[in-house]
């Protein structure tokens, strides 16, 4: 038995006094190759300054093994020495059989960096030199998937399982094309290679990918089971409980919808749209008060989403809570981002509460933008011609027939404002 064998045994019984005396004789008197190996076995156990060692001391000896310097890069690029890293790369020459090696790895490196312009093209260059081979084409499905470019992960996962590539490095190709199927809409695909996969190999993260992919092919009890497997296998997967929740809408499993959503927000409690939805669930089940209290909590955390002010909104105006309506939306009305429905809810609130100019501020400030709607331009008509604006009554009102011309009473107020010469 090599040095370097006695000393991965002493490792793997936890004996590191003894691993070290044998890491000792192993620089001494073992052969090259093994000596190499040792320092890849090292590497991959996370002993980096042992396995970094042994690369220097067969560079001083091979200066022309280009693959020692790659691998002291990747350890260079794991203990966050980039300067160091570059330096190793940027000695492998182009013409060097561990160039594309290089810069794969390299390419790692500004991917830790978040330099992905950089990080591709190095990629790139290195899919030119060597089209073939399988490393380079998973380094780039990885790295568009990673970057959640999905459309040409596709291509290179579609590729590398056409040549008979199923799992590359652990990971299973098979999966992440079925996740980068989903994630780009072509659901149908998707589907046909999740399924393939045995569920007790499915990672969480692609159990939930054809959970999804069965709710966007309208199959809602295929998703429903999926879902809930998963959530029985962890329940703090937290991006579960939306799309379980629509599922058992879309079987009008109401009650359940609302139940799966207030386990969500246990789990997510400062995820605002799981408030708006459980909000929305609540009030098809006309529950009015626990609507209000979500929209009323999940604005609590993100004052300023407008989709939820809105739904608030909407809920006061149909309870004729006019007070409230205008006091909540007072206060977005500066908002660069204030949505057109808060002016026809304020003119609606206002106009019952007789604020008569607040009223006519927001009907001329909402009517631009439903001009075409007929539920805005009849409770406006009302208001413009009780608040004495014809020319304002007559444009809505011609508006308004367009829409709803059999309306005879609208009709006939038209007719009148004709016969005045408008």
């Amino acid at each position: 038995m090599t040095y370097s064998e006695k000393m991965l045994a002493a490792l793997s019984n936890g004996q590191l006094e003894t691993a070290n005396k044998h890491y000792a004789w192993a620089l001494r008197k073992d052969d090259d190759d093994t000596l190499y190996s040792l320092a890849e076995e090292l590497y991959g156990l996370g002993f980096l300054k042992q396995a970094t060692r042994i690369y220097k001391k067969l560079l001083a000896k091979y200066p022309d093994e280009d693959s020692l310097r790659t691998s002291l890069a990747d350890i260079a690029i794991d203990e966050d020495d980039t300067d160091l890293a570059l330096d190793y790369l940027h000695q492998v020459k182009h013409d060097s059989p561990a160039y594309v090696q290089a810069l794969l790895v390299e390419a790692d490196l500004y991917q830790t960096q978040e330099l992905f312009e950089v990080s591709e093209q190095k990629l790139v260059e290195a899919y030119r030199i060597d089209p073939d081979e399988p490393i380079v084409e998973f380094a780039l499905a990885e790295f568009y998937f990673l970057i959640r470019n999905y459309n040409k992960a596709v291509r290179f996962y579609l590729d590398l399982i056409k040549q008979g590539q199923l799992e590359i490095s652990k990971v299973n190709l098979v999966e992440r094309l079925g996740v980068s199927y989903a994630e780009s809409g072509h659901f149908e695909q998707a589907v046909g290679y999740l399924e393939q996969i045995k569920p007790a190999k499915l990672t969480p993260d692609s159990q939930f990918e054809l959970g999804f992919t069965y709710l966007q092919l309208d199959e809602p009890r295929k998703a429903i089971d999926v879902f809930n497997k998963l959530r029985e296998q962890d329940s703090q997967y937290a991006s579960i409980y939306p799309y379980l929740a629509e599922a058992q809408e879309k079987l009008n499993q109401l009650d359940k919808a609302l139940m799966t959503l207030q386990e969500g927000l246990a789990v997510d409690q400062y995820n605002e749209q799981l408030y708006l939805q459980t909000a929305r669930i609540a009030l098809k089940l006309d529950d009015q008060d626990l609507a209000e209290k979500y929209l009323r909590e999940g604005l609590s955390i993100d004052p300023d989403n407008l989709t939820t002010v809105l739904e608030l909104s909407n809920l006061l105006v149909q309870q004729e809570r006019y007070q409230d309506n205008v006091a909540l939306l007072d206060q977005y009305l500066q908002s660069n981002e204030f949505d057109p429905q808060f002016y026809w809810n304020l003119a609606v609130s206002n106009a019952h509460l007789d604020h008569f100019k607040a009223a006519r501020d927001n009907y001329l400030a909402a009517y631009p933008f439903f001009e075409h709607n007929e539920d805005f331009l009849k409770p406006a008509i009302y208001f413009f011609r009780e608040a004495g604006m014809a020319d304002e009554t007559v444009a809505a009102l011609r508006n308004y027939l367009a829409i709803e011309p059999d309306d005879g009473a609208m009709v006939a107020m038209l007719e009148d404002f004709e016969d005045q010469g408008y």
